[in-house]
């Protein structure tokens, strides 16, 4: 019988490895053989890389072994397939990428490896994070654990779900207008998005380049905390990543809330939305109240410009980022009888529907004549909405709202319908618009059983904030996990 590992916190792995309780190596072939187990259902895995993780375990177990090893030592991580891994086959769950095998780490990787964190493969994900459920990746949907029927979230379902089903102790996502919080609300894992500049994207396969920003999918907030500590900080390879310090986010978590002033804005709490939603996100507000913090109603005007002026921007940089797909430099390629014939076939074969969409739609909104009426007037949105939490901050020190409108919806309920999709990020979108930070973390569950999520949003650089309300929230009990339905 298993021991059942896997299912431990880093925190807790941490300190068994460090005690010499348990080996790098035996935590990392229970979750390889929880992969091997939960997989035919959950699908939240492209490539599993067994061989090296357990070659990674056995170099952390020495590493143990000789004393005063990093936090993340010996910690079995998934890591979406969006991110640049050397010598490990690097799809972006799209046909154009299906061979791509990198020469080269992303940054975020190179400090994992560094830290001598465990690979054990590369996440399921909508194609080039394009999407809100994990429904568009070219090699098939991710499921959520709790209920295979329901989708895990997007674009970072297959990260979510493998935390979700106790696959790996935590995993890498990215954000670009809820692709970490989103499916972290679904799947009942804590998601955290940092201020955009915080972490490196550098590796990371670009889809909107001034709103992607890395973060982790953890199984406690204490974790995420650990798991940014590294993931942060300057670096010379990236020219919009900051260069300020990085705090000890661990630190952070202290429990204390007194005094912490949080904002509710009006705008998020919509006609519409599932009741138990609204019902476990207040009763998470009264539970901050019960430790000291007051609750102040304010409001965010301009939030119902941001899915607009979102996929103008979006869909304009992806089509910008996405030209270099082009059959000539890597990737894949369908040969035809000139250059041009060449790029159209390459494409048409390389890309699916919702990517292409994306392209035409950030094509048309680019082109001349159309700029001005349409990209420009998004960006004046962009600078409204940031402006909007400007004013809010001057009188909450935190935000908390609803993640998503809904629990977790069925697989295949809403791919006919875009925009009805585009609407799951309604409370998520503003957020990397505004460049803020943001965390969803679970606060109760709807009569079918689905995780509800809260999302607690700060200032830019205010991590440590999100963070210390997180865990103080965490400590209450007030919401009590439930094992994953696989």
């Amino acid at each position: 019988m298993a021991s059942e590992l896997n299912k431990l916190t880093i925190a807790g792995a941490s300190a068994k490895l460090r005690a010499r309780e348990i080996t790098a190596t035996q935590l990392t072939r229970e979750c390889l053989d929880r992969i091997a187990a939960a997989e035919p259902k959950v699908h939240a895995f492209l490539t599993v890389t067994e061989k090296e993780a357990l070659e990674q375990a056995r170099a952390a177990d020495a590493r143990l072994a000789a004393g005063n090893a990093p936090a993340l030592c010996g910690i079995p991580l998934g890591i979406k397939d969006i991110y640049a891994t050397k010598g490990v086959r690097t799809t972006c769950a799209s046909r154009i990428l299906e061979n791509f095998v990198p020469p080269f780490d992303a940054t975020v990787i190179e400090r994992l490896r560094a830290e001598g964190a465990i690979f054990v493969g590369k996440t399921n994900m909508d194609e080039f994070a394009m999407g809100s459920s994990t429904e568009n990746s070219a090699f098939g949907a991710t499921t959520n654990p709790h209920d295979t029927a329901r989708v895990a979230g997007g674009s970072s379902g297959g990260s979510a779900a493998a935390v979700a089903a106790h696959e790996c102790l935590a995993s890498l996502g990215t954000d670009t207008g809820g692709s970490i919080r989103e499916p972290a609300s679904f799947c009942g894992v804590v998601g955290i998005k940092p201020t955009y500049s915080r972490v490196s994207r550098f590796g990371v396969i670009a889809f909107a380049s001034s709103l992607d920003q890395v973060g982790p999918f953890t199984k406690s907030v204490r974790d995420a905390a650990i798991l940014l500590r590294t993931l942060a900080g300057k670096d010379v390879r990236d020219s919009t990543c900051s260069a300020r310090p990085v705090p000890d986010y661990e630190n952070a978590l202290t429990g204390d809330v007194k005094g912490l002033r949080i904002g509710v804005p009006r705008e998020y709490f919509v006609e519409g939305m599932q009741p138990e939603v609204e019902k476990s996100v207040r009763s998470a507000l009264k539970n901050y109240e019960s430790l000291g913090a007051s609750t102040v109603e304010i409001s965010l005007p301009h939030t119902g410009y941001a899915i607009a002026a979102y996929y103008l921007l979006a869909t304009a940089e992806a089509s910008a980022n996405l030209a270099r797909y082009d059959g000539i430099r890597y990737g894949l390629r369908v040969n035809a009888e000139d250059n041009i014939a060449l790029y159209e076939t390459t494409r048409a074969r390389g890309f699916g529907p919702e990517v292409k969409r994306r392209i035409m739609l950030g094509t048309f909104a680019l082109s001349a004549g159309y700029y001005d009426a349409y990209y420009l007037k998004a960006q004046k949105v962009r600078t409204l909405i940031r402006q909007d939490f400007e004013r809010a901050f001057e009188k909450c020190d935190l935000i908390v709202t609803p993640v998503a409108p809904t629990t977790a919806f069925k697989i295949g309920e809403k791919m006919n319908d875009p925009l009805t999709m585009y609407l799951s990020d309604i409370f998520t979108i503003s957020v990397n618009l505004a460049g803020l930070p943001g965390m969803a973390m679970p606060c109760g569950h709807d009569a079918n059983n689905l995780p509800i999520g809260m999302q607690l949003i700060a200032p830019p650089f205010a991590e440590e904030t999100i963070l210390r309300a997180g865990d103080a929230f965490e400590r209450t009990g007030a919401f009590k996990p439930r094992p994953p339905a696989v």
